[in-house]
């Protein structure tokens, strides 16, 4: 990623997705960033402080500080990156969408699936 790169062809692909989720600080987003990450579920986490989030909870209008996680991952490791996301977070609920990347720069996403593949070093 850090290297530059001058070739711009984009690449059709439904292997690889975003997955949203949202955490209630930054000490809780680092940890889980650390965790999926470190665990090849995810080839990235960007953590995105101080959104405000308005949402309904138990019949009741409410609105909280939060981090917006954006972890890439490749659709095979969506099941295991879950279960691994609601087994380590604080919320009853959590935010857990999977968005489709439907392209993408070809080394970008040959990157994502190199960094989740588990026999990578």
């Amino acid at each position: 990623m850090s290297e530059k790169n001058n070739n711009p062809a984009i690449h059709k692909s439904n292997r690889f997705s975003v997955v949203l989720v949202t955490a209630p600080d930054l000490k809780v987003a680092r940890k889980l960033a650390k965790i999926v990450v470190s665990a090849r579920l995810a080839a990235c986490a960007n953590l995105v402080p101080k959104i405000e989030s308005h949402y309904w909870w138990q019949g009741k209008m409410e609105t909280s500080d939060e981090v917006l996680m954006l972890l890439k991952t490749t659709r095979a490791r969506l099941k295991k990156l879950e279960q691994c996301v609601l087994e380590h977070h604080p919320y009853d609920t959590p935010e857990f969408i999977v968005l489709p990347i439907i392209s993408g720069q070809k080394r970008y996403l040959n990157w994502i699936a190199q960094s989740v593949n588990s026999t990578s070093p």
